[in-house]
């Protein structure tokens, strides 16, 4: 028996260990406080705790402050685990926060209790990103249950925020932690598709934009007293619109391969309805193609809200909760991207594909700063949606798949 069938099979004997740390993780909502959470503070807490029985020659707490969390940080864990050679390092990122479960009327399951049923795990995070980050312990857990040691040292590292930016997670750890070196290989299992097959190694640009309009309230049956800050904003929100014939190019790397422009989330403006609402608030996702500079769209909607003004005699103040130029792509040639797909091969029995993705991952922050890093994992793509569940399987497989590529030499 090879190595790699000896810690597979050591992985098959971990599913209801496996289940159980979903379970504990899934209990704590680790929403940032900027989607009405405190942090994570208390999931990395558990964390760490799984993780001192498995020998690591170093636990790392990087807290990032902040204010706005109730225990004043963000925490971030990076755990080294030595192996035969210290010549690279096999990094596996995963994050701990989650998005909040939205509508629960939406939901067949409490989102903070895993259920367990057809061969899924039920509940908010389960996928996002629980799935990998508990792959990533067990596949590690096989080669020390098994007595064996990885070609290469091994750090696993649990970041904070990477739902709402990663400045108190990646972004952070990237100022403090000067230990990754080119060299090194970067998996951030965060993107993938249902066979595995995908290996991300681009993203686009990303501008959220937040409008806000703002009129004259007035008594809904006298309208020509005030300015229908409402109004104004629903044009503009077909206005919009045309950003896809403007920026129309196609890339097929990426998957969609255009730009997209899309109205998401807008706040309440008046509480009754005879009432004409002088301020109205929406917000808009753009990921755009990394071609097309990210001020070259900012001016172009500059000019949109500018035509509405004059139209609707109205005010538009924009705000940028996130704008993110495109990182330098991962080359698909690159080492790391040769290895992880040599593991997808032997372990998923499928053929990889390089590619770009419109969604954001902390692999740009790693792309930024000069590494190579690719993002892969095989799952059913139910991140934010309601009725989250990661499949068992996966999560197996996963395991196997981060193992083999610490068998590597």
């Amino acid at each position: 028996m090879t190595n790699f069938e000896k810690i597979s099979k050591r992985i098959d004997s971990y599913e209801k260990d496996m289940i159980e740390l979903q379970g504990i993780l899934t209990a704590i909502p680790a929403l940032s406080p900027v989607n009405g959470g405190e942090g994570e503070v208390k999931k990395a807490e558990a964390i760490i705790e799984y993780l001192k029985g498995m020998n690591f020659s170093e636990i790392l707490e990087l807290n990032a402050p902040d204010e706005s969390a109730p225990c004043g940080y963000r925490p971030n864990i990076i755990a080294i685990y030595k192996g035969k050679s210290s010549k690279k390092t096999i990094w596996i990122m995963t994050h701990m926060d989650i998005v909040p479960p939205g509508d629960l009327n939406m939901w067949e399951t409490d989102p903070y209790k895993i259920e367990v049923k057809d061969g899924k795990i039920y509940g908010r995070g389960t996928e996002d990103n629980q799935q990998s980050l508990v792959s990533s312990i067990f596949g590690l857990k096989g080669f020390i249950d098994e007595g064996l040691l990885p070609e290469y040292d091994v750090g696993l590292v649990f970041v904070a925020d990477e739902e709402t930016g990663s400045q108190f997670g990646l972004g952070h750890i990237l100022k403090e932690y000067k230990k990754f070196r080119p060299e090194d290989y970067i998996l951030v299992p965060d993107s993938g598709n249902f066979d595995g097959s995908m290996i991300e190694v681009a993203e686009k640009s990303i501008l959220w934009v937040q409008f806000t309009t703002k009129g004259k309230q007035c008594h809904a049956s006298h309208p020509a007293k005030g300015i229908n800050s409402f109004r104004a904003a629903s044009h503009l929100v077909v206005k919009l619109d045309e950003l896809y014939k403007i920026f129309p190019n196609i890339n097929n790397l990426f998957a969609p391969p255009i730009s997209t422009f899309e109205p998401t989330k807008k706040e309440g403006n008046v509480p009754n309805i005879n009432t004409i609402p002088g301020k109205d608030i929406f917000c808009l996702d753009c990921r755009i193609l990394p071609e097309y500079p990210l001020e070259d769209v900012i001016k172009t909607i500059k000019n949109m809200c500018n035509d509405i003004e004059k139209t609707f005699n109205v005010k538009i103040e924009m705000d940028f909760p996130n704008k993110e130029e495109a990182a330098p792509p991962t080359q698909a040639d690159a080492p790391v991207v040769k290895a992880v797909s040599e593991s997808i091969r032997s372990v998923y029995k499928v053929e990889p594909v390089p590619m770009g993705i419109g969604g954001g991952t902390v692999a740009a922050l790693f792309r930024k700063a000069g590494f190579s890093a690719v993002c892969c994992s095989k799952h059913d793509e139910l991140a934010h949606q309601p009725n989250e569940y990661c499949k068992i399987k996966n999560i197996i497989d996963e395991a196997k798949m981060f193992a083999h590529l610490m068998l590597q030499e």
